[in-house]
Order: structure tokens, then sequence, then C-alpha cells
């Protein structure tokens, strides 16, 4: 279940026959045809998803990303809540005009509760009596399901669509149900109580926080300390329950300048990212909201941010804990990755000991830590040339004389 209600977009189109042909083999900036590596690897990716989490870790995983999984919520079946149980018997025993069946767990969830209570026929009998609307294809299906057929359903999916045809045909003096995902519908409820409805919500679960909130401190810690790449939410209290744990522990600024400035914030949607708006954080949504489709973008985003230089006749790509040499990636510990960030800021310059010193994370006052993290880095990244040693003064990387003046500061 995912909480958007805005209209999807068309797929991307595949590259098509006229698409631009790729550099020659000989240039050390040549695209690699077959690389050896998924997308994402070298880059590690925060899960706050509570339900199908796994799903997405794995498929995160499986494109090379390493994935620090953190719930930032959990889901609480309402099946012994008495805000269910009132609102079934109320609509039971007074017929709504009309039912918005939002998700598919829901709707499900909301029957299975009925039948615990022995009242699983009565809501059935009821619903085939009224206008039914459902959100999207997955909510049809349970619907259909249950032997219920719907009267309407939004092609795009989306919560205003629903909305405008109720506007539309006139809610006044009209009973409305809906059922509800998690959390309130932003503007959804309150608009037609104004136009007049007498709406009931149906509360099948709720969010709360997580019982263990080890790892969610955890993921924020990494976070701060840069140590993400990425982070993807699936809902709109999985981003504001995170942002409610920062505040509590006195991290919300140092929370929000790294994702301003240093991690890739990714949303299923735009209703998911709306409490990170709130606090002006930019995020990237795919035009369909589903996980195989937020995956996609970060297939594309975060390579897009990896800085790419010719160094020594190599192609180097620095990602996020990896570097790319050519095609071959190379794992490199966080000491040698924080140096390598330091010199690609000013590629081809030379960069003093002591602001290479200043780069290293805990490292005091001794130059030798440069020295020990230089050796290997250069070590993982297997060709010890990259990096230059200007003696007396530093390092620099071997850019290539033909990008001097590209990359000249």
């Amino acid at each position: 279940m995912y909480d958007e209600q805005q209209r999807p977009g068309p797929e991307a189109p595949s590259r098509g026959p006229l698409a631009e042909p790729e550099a020659p083999s000989h240039s050390p900036l040549a695209e690699p045809e077959a690389p050896s590596h998924g997308p994402l690897a070298g880059f590690t990716v925060g899960v706050t998803a509570a339900r199908r989490a796994d799903e997405l870790g794995t498929l995160l995983q499986r494109r090379g990303a390493s994935v620090v999984h953190a719930p930032a919520l959990r889901i609480v079946q309402l099946a012994d809540d008495s805000e269910l149980l009132t609102a079934t018997k109320e609509l039971i025993d007074q017929a709504p005009d009309v039912v918005v069946a939002t998700t598919a767990i829901g709707f499900r969830g909301w029957v299975e509760a009925a039948d615990g209570w022995g009242m699983g026929e009565d809501l059935l009998a009821r619903l085939r009596g009224v206008e039914l609307l459902a959100r999207g294809p997955k909510v049809k299906g349970a619907i259909r399901a249950q032997g219920l057929t719907e009267h309407w359903s939004p092609s795009s999916e989306s919560m205003a669509e629903v909305l405008d045809r109720l506007l539309e045909e006139g809610v006044e003096g009209r009973r409305i149900a809906i059922q509800l995902h998690g959390e309130p519908l932003p503007g959804f409820v309150e608009s037609l109580r104004a136009a007049g409805a007498d709406v009931v919500v149906v509360p099948v679960y709720r969010w709360m926080p997580p019982e263990d909130i080890a790892p969610l401190d955890r993921l924020l810690d990494v976070a701060i300390t840069r140590g993400l790449d990425a982070i993807t939410f699936t809902s709109a209290p999985a981003a504001a329950s995170l942002l409610s744990r920062a505040e509590v522990r006195g991290l919300l600024p140092e929370l929000l300048a790294v994702l301003h400035h240093d991690v890739l914030t990714v949303c299923v949607g735009p209703v998911t990212a709306l409490p990170l708006q709130a606090h002006g954080i930019d995020t990237v949504q795919p035009e369909r909201f589903r996980l195989g489709p937020l995956v996609q973008v970060l297939c594309k985003e975060l390579p897009g941010r990896a800085r790419t230089l010719p160094i020594a006749g190599h192609r180097v790509e620095i990602r996020g804990h990896a570097v790319v040499v050519d095609d071959t990636l190379r794992p490199v510990p966080p000491a040698g990755m924080s140096l390598l960030r330091a010199l690609s800021r000013r590629p081809g310059w030379v960069v003093a000991r002591a602001e290479l010193l200043r780069a290293l994370p805990g490292a005091g006052r001794d130059e030798h830590a440069v020295e020990t993290a230089m050796a290997r880095l250069r070590t993982a990244l297997g060709a010890p040339k990259l990096i230059q040693t200007v003696v007396k003064r530093g390092y620099r990387l071997a850019l290539d004389p033909a990008a001097d003046s590209k990359y000249d500061m």
C-alpha cells in the first residue's frame, strides 16, 4: 500500500534506433558496453518502509546497492478497535449512498474484521446496494474477490479525480463512507463536508511508531554522517516519523542539512513527499507510484550524481562507497573515499596534506594518517598512478592533459 493519490504519467520511452552512438572504445570516457556491476553498485540506500520492505530491499540489492533498512513506523490492524467496529455498525444500520475504497489491503482488512465480529455477510450485503468507488486496479481486485462490483474507478488511481467526480455529481445531503489507509486524506474529507456531505471515515488500520526504535536511530546516525547516498519513502507517515524522531533526538537541523545537499531523497509519489517538502526538502519521484519505478528512478539518479573524471588514461567514476575504474568496481574504505572526494573537488590541483587531514573523519593532528589512508586508497583503486604525490606539498589527481582546461579553477 502506498498513499499516493496523484495522476501517474506514461512509462519513459526506451532508447530508439536513432539513439546517440557510443563514444569510441579507445576513449577513456567511453561508455562500457556490458558493465559487470549493477547500476547501484557502490551506493548505499536507506529504506524506511514497513510493508514490502523485503521486496524493495531485494530490488535494490539485485542492482548492486547496499541497503540499510529501518522501518520508520508499523501498521496496527484495527480488528479489535472500537473506531472500526463503531463505523461498521453505523454503516450497516444506516446505509451510505457512496463507499470509497482506497486500498486493497484496507478493504480486505475491513471485511476480515467484520467477519471476526460476525458482521461480514451484513457488511457485504450493504455494500452491494451502494455506489462503490475503487481508487485503482488493486482495490478493484479486492472488491471483486468479495463478489462485489465497483461502479467506477479512475484511470489515474488519483483520489483527486475521485473527489472531482463526487463534487461534480453533487454531494449535498449524501452519506459517503471512506475507507482510510493509515492516515487522513489531506483535504479530501474536508472538501466533501464543505460541500454538504455526511462523511463517515472507516479507519481500518493506522500507523504507529516502530516497537524497536534502535534501527531508526542507526539510520539517522548513518544519514547524518553522510553514510547514505539516498533514502526512500513509500508513505507520508514514514517521512513524518523520521523527521519527528530526528527532532526528538535534537538532530533535525543536521538531518535537514544532509537531505538538502548530500542524500538523494526519493518518494514513491507527491503525497509521500509532503512532510519533507514542508521542510524545504526537494524530492524525486517516479511517474508511476510503484516500487519498480521507484527503483528505476534510483538507477537513473544516483549514477548521474557520481563524479566522472579522466585520470591517468582511465575513466574514474566516484560513487558513494566505491569507485568504478574503467568498468571495474573498486570498493574503497571510508577514509579513502574522504580523501578521494577532497581531491576530486579540485581535480588536477595539489591538495595539501593539512587539508586532506581535515577531510579524514576523526584523524586528529598527525599527518601520517593521510599517508596511511592514501596508501590504502591507492591499493583499493588498483591503479596507483591515479593519484600523484607532490613532494613537500601534498597530492593531486593525475588528470589527463586534455581535461585540464575543463576542470581548471
